[in-house]
């Protein structure tokens, strides 16, 4: 009975199923969200602009010597070493003098096609199809075939973003509570740190924050401009208020304006206070707390956001709250093919859009008529992706991201597909990190993994696990608002 049980499960969801979701998720939403969040691209020269429309993606298609384009299947693009890719051709319109000249559609790169994705020819074909096709009818699909190679995107376990984390560490023989979270937006991630000394002083941290800031300033600089206001938006707890109490005398500062001053500083010292105000808002609206909004009329939810940091902060001081358990994997998330190709995209897109740039100058440089085709170097885009495919060096650093495909058995086939790996570091010991973790049951399995240096830090998925993509955020805000649940303090 368990066996059929698990035939039915794996008919119904197969064993890369995770993989191709990902990657139809990201050319149905990404791709265009990406396009869309650049939306005009802004020229050094005085009154030009190219506006960026509607992007689609043709199925993989071969060029060849005598200039004919005719369809081209995966076994023959492994056989005479090509790479399976899909044309993206992109909308682009010129504005020339504030006058928008009509668009037209232009061919800008080459991505990446996972094999039986919706833009795979696989995609929907029968058994006696797939093997006139040169396929086996058993392969699962969910690789990527680049220079004739097949390769996987192997899965990253990450810590979940936007999550707050609390956990205890020693300085100097003194506990020390610290609250992270890895706030994300976009490609955006910013590490946000409050920490909460043994005598109950907290500092704040975040990307170009001044060492030992406290937080007092920065709360009163998002907009509690005022004592009260600060201890209005606790909560009404003895040691709370003795912490307060601890950081007002530490740190004095009475007003909003006070605390930009103070932030500006030691932000920008030595310059205009005009400059350092500006500078200190700057930072505050673009790298503290991402994720809720980086205009001025988030500042006051992120003042309140990190009032329930400290909050946490003083109850685990207090031994009122247990410290986070980090490998917990409630507090993990998986990084799948689909979100890894994003974040390639967006990078490959970053580098055309300062090619175009760049061409647009030389164009003006020589004196010759501006049109958007001749502005279009293809090869900028795709030369970033192919490379980062072809070596697994990935966005940010990492590597072996992009891995030559184990074709030793088809087990061995099957496991790679179904690979997940940590981002810590293999030389160091992690022994919390490598262990079996209660929450890993159904997961992750517990046999499948490496000795020696990798052991614990490369796993494989469970034959039944089921990943899901998540939700917007704004469609669950929206339901707990029709439930009555208020957002504002």
């Amino acid at each position: 009975m368990p066996w059929e049980v698990a035939e039915a499960f794996l008919k119904e969801n197969g064993l890369v199923k995770q993989h191709i979701e990902s990657y139809n998720y990201f050319l149905d939403n990404q791709i265009q969200k990406i396009v869309d969040e650049v939306g005009v691209i802004e020229s050094h020269q005085e009154g030009i602009k190219i506006k960026l429309g509607k992007a689609r993606l043709e199925k993989p298609r071969i060029v060849e010597a005598d200039g004919s384009r005719r369809k081209i299947l995966p076994m023959e693009a492994r056989l005479r070493n090509r790479s399976y890719v899909a044309q993206v051709f992109l909308e682009m319109a010129l504005i020339q003098d504030g006058v928008e000249k009509q668009s037209e559609e232009v061919f800008i790169g080459e991505l990446p096609v996972m094999l039986k994705s919706k833009l795979c020819y696989l995609n929907g074909m029968s058994e006696d199809e797939l093997v006139e096709a040169g396929e086996d009818p058993l392969d699962t699909g969910g690789y990527f075939i680049i220079n004739g190679s097949e390769r996987v995107l192997v899965s990253i376990e990450d810590l979940a973003p936007n999550r707050v984390i609390i956990s205890k560490e020693k300085r100097s023989g003194k506990d020390v509570v610290v609250v992270r979270i890895f706030s994300v937006k976009d490609a955006f991630r910013a590490k946000i740190g409050v920490e909460r000394k043994p005598e109950g002083i907290f500092y704040v941290s975040f990307p170009a924050s001044p060492k030992n800031l406290n937080m007092i300033p920065v709360l009163k600089a998002l907009g509690l401009s005022s004592d009260n206001d600060v201890f209005k938006a606790f909560k009404d707890q003895p040691e709370i208020i003795n912490d307060l109490l601890l950081n007002m005398e530490a740190v004095n500062v009475k007003s909003t304006e006070e605390a930009i001053d103070y932030i500006g500083k030691r932000v920008a010292a030595g310059q205009p206070e005009e400059y350092r105000h500006a500078r200190a808002l700057q930072i505050l609206d673009n790298y503290l707390l991402p994720h809720i909004g980086i205009d001025a009329e988030s500042r006051l939810k992120k003042a309140h956001f990190l009032c329930r940091m400290i909050e946490k902060a003083t109850a685990v001081a207090n031994g009122k709250r247990e410290e986070d358990d980090k490998d917990h994997y409630a507090n993990k998330r998986i990084k799948l093919s689909g979100m890894l190709m994003e974040e390639l995209f967006r990078y490959g897109f970053g580098y055309f859009v300062k090619d175009v740039n760049y061409q647009i100058d030389r164009v003006f440089a020589r004196g010759k008529k501006l049109q958007v085709r001749t502005l279009v170097r293809p090869d900028a885009m795709t030369d970033r992706i192919r490379y980062a495919m072809a070596t697994g060096n990935w966005v940010g650093g990492r590597t072996g991201v992009s891995q030559l495909l184990d074709r030793t058995t088809y087990m061995s086939a099957l496991s790679h597909l179904r690979r997940v790996i940590s981002p810590l570091s293999k030389v160091h010991p992690h022994f919390e990190a490598r262990d079996l973790h209660p929450t890993h049951w159904g997961k992750i399995d517990p046999n499948e993994t490496p000795e020696g240096q990798s052991c614990g830090l490369v796993k494989n998925f469970a034959l039944g696990v089921v990943i899901s993509s998540g939700y917007p955020e704004e469609n669950i805000e929206k339901s707990l608002e029709k439930l009555g649940v208020s957002f504002s303090r």
